[in-house]
């Protein structure tokens, strides 16, 4: 098949790129190079895709419908990843997020809807859930309560989605991710962060008490859920559905900053902060709908998935 990958650049799209080129089809990938963080970090995350006969790539803006609209090849199935991301980013910048987030993803299905193509999977996030007093979070919880601009674009986007699905049956999975970790992260994530703070013996800062919590999920589970959504909407028909990509196992911040000192054999040494605004307190993922109908099961424990990012981050000299 054909698939259009958006965000082929990025941290997830360009480890899904690879996925799906090991699987024979045929990858289209588009990626604006968003100043977000530097474009030689996603050149260098497109390289191994780039050697492939069976890549196309193009730097395109989804906001841009003219550039979007003049993409050559036939396109059976879109899988939609480019987004502005962050969450305190997108409280500076709502505007930017809001036409990025939700008006490409509408130029995106207006792409689909003149082509005539009906399979799209959407990345959508556990931000929508908000601080949800519900855990672990289910796709049938409300989110209608989201805490910051990035949420609700994805909230938007879902709801955008739902749109198309009905008016011009074009099938549907909106996966939500969970705090995605691992070789090629952003970064400006913590994960990241930590590890080059702490080996260059800088304190790190934790914001809070160390007792919120995330549902840390390694990359390769992620790609692996999307690949196994993608094998699923290809084989049904009408379907407009919203799945949880998430490891089901919260771990608290104060754990993730110990086993990090411990993956990288190093003295603890933390600076507390008062809490950022935006941040909820918990995601935890009900992750029982994408294991009934996916086969979704998460392999990766969160020290294996440290370890090789480790590995990764030591092999690109960047620690």
């Amino acid at each position: 098949m054909n698939i259009l990958v958006t965000g082929s650049a990025g941290f997830i799209g360009s480890h899904l790129c690879e996925k799906l080129l090991t699987l024979s089809h045929t990858v289209i990938g588009i990626d604006n190079f968003d100043p977000f963080y530097s474009q030689e970090i996603k050149e260098n995350n497109l390289a191994l895709a780039r050697q492939h006969p069976n890549f196309r790539f193009y730097k395109i803006d989804i906001t841009n419908k003219a550039e979007l609209f003049a993409i050559p090849e036939e396109i059976h199935v879109v899988i939609h990843l480019a987004a502005k991301a962050g969450v305190l980013p997108s409280i500076k910048d709502p505007a930017g997020y809001l036409n990025t987030n939700v008006v490409g993803t509408q130029n995106l299905l207006d792409l689909m809807k003149e082509r005539g193509v009906k399979k799209y999977i959407f990345a959508s996030s556990s931000s929508v859930y908000g601080n949800n007093p519900h855990i672990p979070f289910s796709e049938a919880d409300a989110v209608d309560n989201p805490i910051s601009p990035y949420a609700s674009t994805k909230k938007a986007s879902e709801l955008i989605n739902y749109t198309y699905h009905y008016l011009y049956n074009i099938d549907c999975l909106n996966l939500r991710f969970f705090t995605v970790y691992g070789p090629r992260q952003r970064p400006d994530l913590a994960i990241h962060k930590f590890f080059k703070l702490i080996s260059a013996g800088q304190p790190i800062p934790i914001y809070g008490d160390g007792s919120s919590a995330r549902d840390y999920t390694f990359v390769y589970d992620t790609v692996d859920g999307i690949v196994r959504a993608l094998d699923y909407i290809r084989q049904r028909d009408k379907i407009y559905d919203i799945i949880n990509l998430g490891n089901n196992k919260p771990v608290k911040l104060q754990d993730l900053v110990n086993t990090i000192f411990e993956v990288l054999d190093k003295e603890p040494n933390v600076n507390y902060l008062p809490m950022q605004p935006g941040d909820v307190d918990i995601t935890y993922a009900d992750i029982s709908k994408a294991n009934k109908l996916l086969g979704y099961n998460p392999q990766t424990t969160l020290k294996e998935g440290l370890l090789h990012f480790k590995h990764w981050l030591l092999a690109e000299a960047l620690i």
